[in-house]
């Protein structure tokens, strides 16, 4: 199944997008190679987004490989999947589309969006730069009952 849309997804799909703590982002690094990283991410305005946060890495900010990686070539994939030893309640969204690469401080109301989401956040929110993944194409699929 697929959608334009975030507004045109099942409310199954909608709902399991809502309540992941996680996300997959596939990409391609600077020799064309897939990647995929684990990201937090939060719905905002459309878009989803994640932020380079302040969890341990080797470079930070701008120089993140990703960050690098997606300036380059903006095209992304984003899985959240629904994994459970009852196969009938298995289940995944994707989301491919392009992504911008926003400073933190011109990201507005997704950054208040990734900082209520997750608790970890508010003490110190995430200092950037911000991910902005526009959909333009939505694959949904579950095992258990009708996909709409």
């Amino acid at each position: 199944m697929g959608a334009a849309t975030l507004a045109e997804l099942p409310v199954w799909a909608s709902d399991l997008l809502d309540a992941a703590r996680v996300a997959h982002l596939g990409l391609i690094d600077d020799k064309g190679h897939p990647r995929v990283l684990p990201v937090t991410f939060a719905l905002a305005g459309g878009r989803i987004w994640s932020a380079v946060d302040e969890k341990p890495k080797r470079v930070g900010g701008e120089e993140l490989a990703r960050v690098r990686f997606l300036r380059r070539d903006p095209r992304a994939a984003l899985t959240v999947d629904r994994y459970d030893e009852d196969w009938t309640e298995l289940a995944w969204v994707q989301v491919l589309g392009e992504v911008s690469v926003v400073d933190a401080g011109d990201a507005g109301r997704a950054l208040e969006t990734l900082v209520a989401k997750y608790p970890q956040y508010r003490p110190s929110p995430p200092p950037g730069p911000l991910l902005a993944l526009a959909p333009e194409r939505l694959l949904f699929w579950r095992a258990g009952g009708e996909q709409p």
